[in-house]
């Protein structure tokens, strides 16, 4: 399960391809069914209110998606992973709690954390470029706190000089932002993720 970056077409988006690639090359006779998450990945930054409707709604979309793969099937493991705006939709399907940050009347919309016993389906978890903590400040939003149960099976890709994710100030995407699908950050992930199948 993959959610794209921001203003990528529907799909898995471009790093998400990279990295879905990467799996395949390295599974061996495993199989690997792939669920684009369905949400809009807008960019309308300018709009607070459009732009958490459009991460709240990948999250309720990956975490339903979750929760009936783990009900429907048991054996099945699950890989959550994201780029961008897409790994702050997976980093938050982990969350054991919904931020404190949301005021009290917006609570109605966020969806509720999936159920503990979730985790135990949960194989891995892989975060490319995820907006750093300082980002989602500088925007307005709560940072994403992955977990306590999904913390050890998550990996954080961040490429040194991406100022999404490397605690810069917010801004533009540097050129490093947009090369996780050639400067083996992917396979990093996907051989991560390999270690815990």
């Amino acid at each position: 399960m993959f959610a794209r970056g921001t203003g990528e077409p529907p799909g898995v988006g471009g790093i998400g391809q990279a990295y879905v690639d990467a799996l395949r090359a390295q599974l061996g006779p495993k199989t690997l069914d792939v669920y684009p998450v369905n949400y809009p990945a807008s960019s309308a930054f300018g709009d607070r209110i459009q732009f958490a409707r459009t991460v709240i709604d990948g999250i309720r979309d990956a975490g339903m998606k979750v929760e009936a793969t783990a009900a429907n099937c048991p054996d099945t493991k699950v890989v959550l992973g994201g780029f961008s705006q897409g790994a702050v939709v997976a980093g938050f399907v982990t969350a054991a709690e919904i931020p404190e940050q949301i005021p009290p009347e917006y609570l109605e919309f966020i969806p509720k954390p999936m159920p503990d016993e979730i985790a135990e389906h949960v194989a891995a978890v892989v975060l490319i470029a995820m907006p750093s903590d300082r980002f989602m400040r500088d925007i307005g939003a709560p940072p994403v706190v992955i977990g306590p149960s999904y913390v050890e099976k998550t990996l954080k890709l961040c490429a040194p000089d991406d100022t999404i994710c490397n605690g810069a100030p917010v801004g533009g995407p540097s050129f490093a932002h947009n090369v996780y699908g050639v400067n083996g950050m992917v396979g990093e992930g996907a051989a991560f993720v390999m270690q815990r199948l």
